[in-house]
């Protein structure tokens, strides 16, 4: 395995310093003014969410954040706090970044809810300049923190989102309030080497922060899981992906699901992934003893139908896992799941990956409504992102389609577990016809089966009605993908449809030169 470059290690030491340095090493004793005033900043948020019937869930900014750590934050007149930016100019060796600060309020539970907020905001490239911390006199056994950090105006963005996705998600935190932290128009990445900022993480399910996940005490699978996510993080667009030297327990873990799965395949899975799962144990090492290694079969889908593999640290935010497949880039692990529950995993892994994504990647017909899912997302407000998700959901991760009179599994989450795959085509679980405007706001469930699956006609009627579904969805600008450039051409001026124009026109000649060839060959 490739030893992880400096870097990494100096970017994840950045925040322990950030955080020691303002500290002096602990938990500094604040004043009883600076106390009183974040009690002022916490009531009046409290009060005003009291007084309009509303509840907590998101994150405040302070009105007077300056660039010194110890600065009071002065809104002791009950008026609700808003976001103040500052943007200061921050020289490297080679760019120019700007920077925003920003103050979040939260409250969490004095248990592992402090180590996944910090955990939270380190993966989306924020630096915690200050902390302060006291017990909270609205929430029982609940510490109210205020936290100061720097990052960028789009990491920023990223941060305040997976830290209301985390709320949602752990009930030991709570974002008391969240206001003008939004972007009006959300960043869209225009080459594919934009991907190198598309990394940013969901803590849910890390075996470093969740208890109940079956790493959490298992000190040499939480350290095995940090080395590979360590190659991830230090992957750059168009480089070769690192190989991962397996070890015997991940290979047995591999082995045990892979037989289970080979044998339900022949009449559970769809015909397309059956077809292409058998041409990648001719050609791309896939057996029981044997876990393929991503650069491998990244080229592999390049031939047959131009999509690669990325690798990726863990559970991606949707925006950027959607964006990701607008350029026909999908994000890959590396790691397996933890030996002692191989049967299922509620976070996405290898075994997952592999088995369930990749042969129905290989599919053109699927890989193109896939990426269409990709561009449809690019711009779109974070209500039609939940819906673009739970619309992936329950096609790419939990779809069925019928087949020759029967109903078969096309949805990878489905095609790597193989107690879910049973369950799914047995007559227990309720089945509905695929329709994206219910299918996009149908609830689900992330750590058990479901309780509906949507059932596709076929793929080319599931592309079509996606692509209707994505046609009423409100957008800046109308996007399409260069794969000559590799990058996204916005349909906003003259020259850019005139393009697009050509392009089409040269594809109709081709077109029509191979109808006639076809004519004159059948009447000969």
């Amino acid at each position: 395995m490739a030893t992880v470059p400096k870097g990494i290690v100096e970017r994840r030491l950045a925040f322990q310093k950030s955080y020691s340095t303002e500290h002096k090493g602990s938990w500094s004793r604040r004043s009883l003014i600076d106390d009183a005033k974040f009690d002022s900043v916490t009531n009046a948020e409290l009060e005003r969410q009291e007084r309009e019937g509303g509840t907590a869930t998101t994150t405040t900014t302070a009105d007077d954040v300056t660039g010194d750590a110890g600065a009071a934050l002065p809104l002791p007149n009950g008026e609700t706090p808003e976001v103040k930016e500052e943007e200061e100019e921050e020289t490297t060796a080679t760019t120019m970044t700007t920077r925003r600060k920003c103050v979040l309020l939260l409250s969490t539970k004095e248990t592992d809810g402090i180590s996944r907020i910090f955990m939270t905001l380190e993966n989306c490239g924020a630096t915690v300049a200050h902390v302060e911390s006291r017990a909270s006199r609205r929430r029982g056994n609940h510490l109210d923190l205020l936290i100061q950090f720097e990052a960028r105006r789009e990491d920023a963005v990223t941060a305040v989102k997976a830290l209301r996705q985390l709320a949602v998600a752990a009930d030991d935190i709570v974002v008391v309030s969240d206001k003008d932290a939004i972007e009006e128009n959300p960043w869209i990445p225009r080459h594919i080497s934009d991907l190198d900022r598309c990394t940013h993480l969901l803590t849910k399910f890390d075996p470093d922060l969740d208890y109940t996940h079956p790493g959490f005490a298992d000190k040499t699978y939480r350290e095995r899981r940090r080395q590979i996510a360590d190659l991830a993080f230090s992957y750059r667009s168009g480089h070769p992906i690192t190989r991962v030297e397996y070890n015997e327990e991940e290979i047995k873990t591999w082995g045990h699901v892979y037989r289970k799965l080979a044998t339900l395949y022949p009449t559970h899975a769809c015909k397309e992934h059956i077809r292409v799962f058998r041409i990648l144990e001719r050609e791309c090492g896939y057996s029981e003893h044997n876990i393929p290694q991503l650069e491998d079969i990244s080229n592999f889908l390049k031939k047959r139908t131009g999509f690669q593999l990325r690798p990726v640290a863990g559970l991606l935010s949707a925006r950027d896992f959607l964006a990701s497949m607008a350029f026909r880039v999908f994000q890959c692990t590396q790691y397996i799941r933890h030996g002692s529950k191989p049967d299922h995993t509620v976070e996405p892994d290898c075994v997952h990956e592999l088995l369930g994504h990749v042969p129905m990647l290989a599919d053109p017909s699927f890989a193109q409504f896939s990426q269409e899912i990709g561009l449809a997302s690019l711009g779109a407000s974070d209500e039609d992102i939940e819906k673009f998700s739970t619309l992936y959901w329950f096609t790419v991760e939990f779809g069925l389609c019928k087949q020759e009179g029967e109903v078969r599994a096309f949805g990878a989450g489905l095609l790597s577990a193989y107690g879910e795959l049973q369950y799914a085509l047995s007559d227990r679980p309720e089945r509905r016809p695929f329709d994206p405007v219910t299918t996009a706001v149908q609830k689900y469930d992330d750590q058990d089966f479901q309780a509906v699956y949507f059932v596709a006609e076929s793929f080319d009627d599931m592309k079509e009605k996606v692509r209707q579904y994505a046609s009423t969805i409100a957008r800046p600008v109308a996007i399409r993908y260069d794969p000559y450039t590799q990058s996204m051409v916005a349909m906003d001026n003259k020259d850019a449809i005139g393009d697009l124009s050509r392009t089409i026109m040269a594809d109709l000649h081709c077109l029509q030169n191979a109808i006639s060839r076809i004519s004159c060959l059948s009447t000969a």
